[in-house]
């Protein structure tokens, strides 16, 4: 019998939806701390539990040989803008609803979108920033400021911010492969540089946890490990276009645990904004595909 030719594109739709679901786990695994372990013991738990994972992409690229680098500098960048990311979304899921803190975060592409052409030199077509500007409409209508209900401003801009870091970190990235730097270099190095630093952050207001949180902590850790794997494995599978839609699956993920766990229920104006989100994400996403 033959192979079916489709199979490694269902292959990769399965792993980006499970990465999702696990994304979304994690996401909750902060939201139930409560905000008790502050954020950098919640980052370094995050950061360091990754490195075991990562210990065989190491030793299949040669070794320490492998974080050999020429861009030290590129590096440190790229890590704290990373970190600045991670930060704000964990704050942001202690704060606000899962579903909109993972909303938000779809942020990151129209920021790109925005930032490419002042920091990458690229020319972006009117109807990128088109698209781009209307996904930030879908924002507003989210947070409705016209109305009492809206939620507090502070996380909200936090957590914007971190998908500004988000895509400063993206352009870093590209920058760093343009200079011939190694796509496991540029992931061991930040998993490296953000478990020291979010270290040394933490030492002064170290919480030892309990068992129940020593338990989410590691959720935390190995649940983001693991989707981070299945995420890189759908992007090794399938082709961009086909794969990055199904990444806004993580909102359906988020909205249930939010509704499960905590009777996070989206109103009208929630939802009518995550649509026109998604809709400039994909249109965003499209666009890249047909290199306009």
């Amino acid at each position: 019998m033959s192979p079916d030719p489709s199979a490694p594109r269902r292959r990769a739709i399965l792993a980006v939806l499970g990465a999702a679901l696990l994304f979304a786990l994690a996401a909750a695994c902060v939201k139930a701390l409560g905000g008790a372990i502050p954020l950098a013991q919640l980052v370094f738990f995050r950061s360091v539990l990754a490195l075991p994972l990562l210990l065989p992409l190491l030793l299949a690229a040669g070794g320490l040989a492998a974080l050999r680098t020429t861009r030290p500098m590129g590096h440190l960048f790229r890590t704290l803008f990373g970190l600045g990311g991670m930060l704000a979304a964990f704050y942001g899921y202690a704060t606000l609803p899962l579903a909109m803190v993972t909303a938000l975060g779809f942020t990151m592409p129209l920021f790109l979108a925005l930032l490419a052409a002042p920091l990458l030199g690229e020319r972006p077509a009117a109807v990128r920033l088109a698209a781009a500007l209307a996904g930030f409409a879908g924002v507003v209508l989210m947070l409705r400021p016209w109305r009492g209900d809206a939620p507090p401003t502070l996380p909200v801009l936090v957590v914007l911010a971190g998908a500004l870091a988000w895509a400063l970190a993206m352009i870093t990235i590209r920058r760093l492969g343009a200079a011939g730097e190694s796509g496991v270099a540029i992931v061991l190095w930040f998993a490296l540089g953000s478990s020291v630093l979010s270290l040394f952050a933490a030492l002064p207001v170290w919480v030892w946890p309990d068992a129940r949180q020593w338990a989410l902590l590691l959720g935390v850790g190995v649940v983001s490990a693991l989707a981070q794997l299945l995420m890189t494995e759908a992007y090794r599978k399938g082709e961009t276009t086909l794969v990055a839609p199904f990444e806004y699956s993580g909102i359906l993920w988020t909205t249930l645990l939010g509704l499960l766990l905590w009777a996070e229920a989206p109103d009208g104006w929630d939802a009518l904004g995550v649509l026109v989100l998604i809709g400039a994400g994909l249109a965003l996403w499209r666009l890249d595909a047909r290199g306009r």
